[in-house]
């Protein structure tokens, strides 16, 4: 992963990934427990855990929400070491679509 951030060859590479933070919209309470919860939450959660594994940062951010009002969050990746990064550009995006008020309707 290290050539995807930063190429052997010398050309610039990339400064972020962006993907979504869950494999959709916000589930129903109760979804992701009982019997079948457990392969569920494997399914839903495919985006996050290979950034904490790896100690990458990391951010998730609310920039969409459904047709309900619930949060859907985009998760931005740096590389190692780059949090400057992920904060600069979090701080940009905020500005530009502020969700501090955001709420469920």
């Amino acid at each position: 992963m290290l050539s995807w951030w930063h190429p052997a060859d010398g050309s610039h590479g990339f400064d972020l990934l962006l993907t979504p933070v869950l494999a959709g919209p916000p589930p129903p309470i109760g979804y992701l427990s009982g019997a079948e919860g457990g392969r569920r939450v494997g399914e839903y959660m495919l985006f996050t855990a290979q950034f904490n594994v790896t100690g990458q940062p990391a951010i998730s951010l609310p920039l969409h929400a459904t047709a309900g009002g619930l949060p859907v969050g985009s998760q931005l990746v740096a590389s190692y070491g780059r949090e400057d990064v992920l904060v600069r550009v979090a701080a940009q995006l905020e500005t530009a679509a502020p969700w501090t008020a955001l709420a469920p309707g």
